[in-house]
């Protein structure tokens, strides 16, 4: 039986443009035990003149450190979402960000198979994604991170399609980060869909559905990138929270919101119910 507990993904703070540090000390002002944080290749304008809540894999991983250590907060795992049916983009990326995860303390990145190149079949899809996600297994192995397979995109929208990518490689270092919002748009039943997945669970992501979104994209649309605030929506969060506490390791519910505002609402729901 595992415990759970309330983190934030840094999208709550996109909009705000601000800085990663800016992010981070907002979300333990709002009483936040966890973050996960954004992480991508290269270089940009936006974080790096602090407008944006991103960090390269480029930057040092203690400045990630040293920013949780000041505020008070622990890493949950990195956002590192790649297209893991394009190798050319997703390997050498996530085994980066599983080599930035181990330095920064991050236990688990969390990825999804993403947008599927245009010409190739589903059968050479499902080649690629073994062949990426072995390569990343290995490093991450050794490190002891997780890598969290997220219902997110065109093959892992049900149940049995992110199982079969699931299976493609067995590691110990692959488990499921289970997207509750995702799930639901998809057209499944999130808590149905969570109890077959909890004994592989290694992180969750929050995501409320507005009602409104659920009457305009349910059925339509495989996920999308932030939800309303928690407890506003169409989630039932008392038995996700009994579900979790079922899993077989301790599990950090990491609130996937659009703003500020809605990161405020959702920890004074979620406190109550955990």
């Amino acid at each position: 039986m595992g415990n759970v507990y309330i983190g934030v993904n840094l999208e709550f703070v996109r909009h705000a443009d601000k800085s990663f540090e800016a992010g981070v000390e907002k979300a333990a002002e709002l009483g936040y035990e966890y973050i996960e944080p954004w992480v991508h290749w290269g270089r940009e304008l936006l974080s790096e003149a602090g407008y944006y809540q991103s960090v390269s894999l480029l930057d040092d991983p203690y400045r990630m450190k040293r920013a949780c250590e000041k505020a008070g907060v622990k890493l949950s795992g990195l956002s590192s979402h790649t297209a893991l049916c394009k190798p050319e983009v997703s390997t050498e990326y996530l085994k980066q960000a599983i080599r930035f995860a181990a330095e920064c303390g991050a236990p688990v990145v969390n990825t999804d198979e993403g947008p599927k190149p245009a010409w190739t079949t589903e059968v050479e899809d499902h080649v690629l994604m073994r062949y990426v996600l072995t390569e990343a297994a290995a490093i991450a192995e050794g490190r002891g991170i997780l890598i969290g397979l997220e219902p997110h995109q065109q093959y892992s929208k049900s149940p049995d399609g992110l199982d079969r990518i699931y299976e493609l490689v067995d590691s110990p270092a692959i488990g499921i980060n289970f997207d509750t919002g995702n799930s639901y748009l998809s057209g499944h039943d999130p808590i149905e869909w969570l109890q077959r997945v909890k004994d592989r669970l290694v992180h969750l992501h929050a995501k409320d559905i507005s009602v409104k979104q659920s009457e305009d994209k349910r059925g339509k649309v495989t996920g999308t990138p932030a939800g309303c605030a928690c407890g506003e929506g169409v989630i039932d969060w008392k038995k996700v929270i009994e579900v979790c506490r079922s899993a077989p390791r301790d599990i950090v519910m990491s609130v996937e919101c659009g703003t500020v505002d809605q990161a405020e609402r959702s920890i004074k729901y979620l406190k109550e119910l955990v």
